[in-house]
């Protein structure tokens, strides 16, 4: 089946670089997206193969490093509760 879908250019580009980071073409990752979409819930064997969990990692991880760095007093317990002190 074929279905035509008008996209922004910004999701376009966004959707290319996903595919390419999948190795996969815009057309087949566009393909994979609308399947999983469709899919239902309930059949997942709730194990991922490695491809499978590559990809998520990638999702994950992608633009990361555009995360501010905090400092590790933000990440102390003491910082959480302040407002108790």
């Amino acid at each position: 089946m074929t279905i035509q879908v008008e996209l922004s250019p910004e999701v376009e580009a966004r959707l290319a670089e996903h595919a390419v980071v999948r190795g996969m073409g815009l057309e087949e990752y566009a393909g994979k997206l609308l399947a999983e979409a469709a899919a239902p819930y309930a059949s997942g064997t709730g194990k991922l193969t490695r491809e499978e969990l590559r990809a998520m990692r990638e999702e994950l991880t992608h633009d990361s490093e555009k995360l501010a760095v905090l400092p590790p007093k933000a990440t102390e317990r003491a910082s959480f509760y302040e407002d108790r002190w």
